[in-house]
């Protein structure tokens, strides 16, 4: 399989060093262990002729044209991991030319993954308009902003639609190098993923610290405040808009842009994640925990507990 790495200027040096590291381990596994599995041909391009990390270490890269047709074009994230800085970034030219380089790489039949911040530049090349998608999960409100054809969903790890794989934040790199050897050899990956020490991470929800989220926008931080307060009582809308200082349509849209949710999909999370922590922290019991949380008995409760086990596992089977 022919892998060409695509390292922009500032790229995140752990992203870029641990895609080689995957592609490399596999290909020595593969052939000290006599695997039928063809090598991975990896070459890393870069837009310009000189590339450093975000860190300042020189990355050795050919054109694109010296590294060849290939079968994947792989985008590690660049350094640049808030929105300010970020949005800054993807106006530079070499983006905008790794974009057009994306799109004539699509257009020859060739696919695309793209891990954490790499998913923007994926994305500003328009290719993921009307695609399945992941991205880093706290700049999932500006991702959101800037793509809003895309059709995001960043609780999951890793995304294959069509002709695309987007991986969510950081590490998730290693989740989406393991997928690619994963296509040529199943059992090759289970291996790789055994020397790296690498667990199964089907979804970024886990990681996400939604206080980081809610507090980034006014609006979603009082209304998570009157949510905690609340959660053993019922919901409403009205009083929910009120508390947040804001009408009930305009609650909704920056929900949504910020967490990906409704308001009663995030008061309902919020009742888990209490009924969650007291399970662990408690002697309680289930029935009395889901009266504290506000359900009337423990079936409601059990039969949420169990919807959220049973989607981490389709997300894990759906990633393998």
């Amino acid at each position: 399989m022919k892998v060409n790495i695509l390292a922009l200027d500032g790229a995140f040096d752990t992203g870029l060093a641990t895609v080689q590291d995957v592609f490399s381990t596999a290909n020595e596994l593969a052939g000290m262990l006599n695997l039928d599995v063809a090598r991975f041909d990896v070459s890393v391009i870069g837009m310009r002729r000189k590339v450093h990390t975000s860190q300042g270490l020189r990355v050795p890269v050919v054109s694109a044209d010296e590294g060849g047709a290939a079968d994947w074009m792989v985008v590690p994230a660049i350094g640049d991991k808030m929105p300010d800085a970020l949005q800054t970034a993807l106006r530079r030219r070499d983006v905008a030319d790794a974009a057009q380089a994306l799109r004539e790489h699509a257009g020859h039949g060739g696919r695309i993954a793209a891990a954490c911040i790499g998913t923007f530049v994926l994305a500003e090349s328009g290719l993921l308009d009307d695609q399945k998608a992941t991205t880093t999960w706290w700049l999932a409100s500006l991702f959101r902003q800037r793509y809003p054809a895309v059709r995001l969903d960043e609780s999951r790890m890793l995304v294959s639609s069509g002709a695309f794989v987007t991986a969510g934040a950081a590490l998730s790199h290693i989740d989406m190098a393991l997928l690619l050897v994963r296509q040529a050899s199943p059992e090759l990956a289970a291996l790789v993923a055994k020397y790296l020490i690498v667990d199964s991470r089907p979804s970024q929800s886990a990681y996400v610290i939604t206080d980081h989220l809610s507090h980034s926008d006014p609006t979603v931080e009082r209304f998570e405040r009157w949510a905690r307060g609340r959660l053993a009582d019922g919901f409403s809308l009205d009083e929910a808009a009120s508390a947040a200082g804001t009408s009930k349509r305009t609650l909704a849209r920056r929900m949504h842009q910020v967490l990906g949710k409704s308001p009663l999909s995030y008061f309902q999370d919020l009742r888990v994640e209490r009924a969650v922590h007291m399970l662990k922290t408690s002697d309680r019991s289930l029935e009395q925990i889901a009266e504290l949380v506000g359900y009337a008995d423990g079936v409601t409760l059990r039969s949420l507990l169990r919807q959220r086990i049973g989607r981490s596992v389709r997300e894990l089977r759906a990633n393998n």
